[in-house]
């Protein structure tokens, strides 16, 4: 068979395949460009293919919908992540049933669950911090004077700060992470509440990476979790 009459046969064999399976071609997206600019070469530069236009203006917008489709996607993904870290965190807070051991739990598991570099319970005290337990727990806890939860918060910009504010380290975390300051540089500040008659406290988680708590980051979670951390708080000052 000569090489003419081969071609022919292949030709043949790959129009019945297009005629029996169109969609073959019309799924694939590189074929289809090529047919479509060779049905413009053909027609020549002076008519516009109307019908092609809109067909690459379709293209481009559903390139940009995949890309919104994936982000959102992404977005939900890491959603759902952070409320499992979350969830793990506050079962794993919850476990201590001493004091004490309570407050190490928290900078020790549940700053790892939370991939932080440390977390810092301050509480405001008319008290100073000469006491035997709050020595011992001087790595989590700090004692604080009243009104220091106020002006950490606000950092000296005025106004009503937030329940939960992201930052990068202010001039004034020394008085929270101590020896560990130089390193910290973004925190998560969640205020707490006590109760009626009782002096306003502050949960501080802190990162060594300076983009780890961000303004534009969104803070329900932490809100949630700072209501936990409030509550059993709480139960243990009662």
């Amino acid at each position: 068979m000569t090489e003419t009459a081969v071609n022919t046969v292949l030709a043949n064999q790959l129009r019945e395949r297009i005629i029996s399976e169109p969609e073959v071609i019309l799924e694939d997206r590189d074929l289809m460009h090529a047919l479509i600019a060779a049905n413009e070469r053909a027609m020549g530069s002076n008519i516009i293919d109307l019908r092609g236009v809109a067909m690459e203006r379709l293209e481009k917008r559903l390139d940009r919908l995949e890309d919104t489709h994936r982000s959102v996607i992404a977005a939900a993904y890491e959603n759902l992540a952070g409320t499992n870290q979350i969830h793990r965190a506050v079962l794993r807070m919850l476990d201590p049933v001493e004091f004490e051991d309570f407050l190490r739990n928290l900078g020790s598991e549940v700053a790892g669950i939370l991939r932080v570099d440390c977390v810092r319970l301050v509480l405001e005290s008319l008290h100073s911090d000469s006491d035997p337990v709050l020595r011992r727990l001087g790595d989590v806890l700090c004692v604080a004077e009243p009104g220091f939860v106020q002006e950490y918060l606000g950092a000296g910009r005025g106004g009503q700060p937030r329940n939960v504010v992201l930052r990068q380290t202010v001039a004034q975390s020394d008085a929270i992470y101590g020896e560990t300051a130089g390193w910290i540089r973004s925190e998560a500040l969640m205020r707490l509440d006590f109760g009626p008659g009782r002096l306003p406290g502050l949960l501080v988680m802190g990162a060594e990476d300076p983009h780890q708590f961000k303004p534009a980051q969104g803070t329900d979670l932490l809100a949630f979790f700072a209501g936990v951390f409030e509550r059993a708080m709480r139960r243990w000052l009662a």
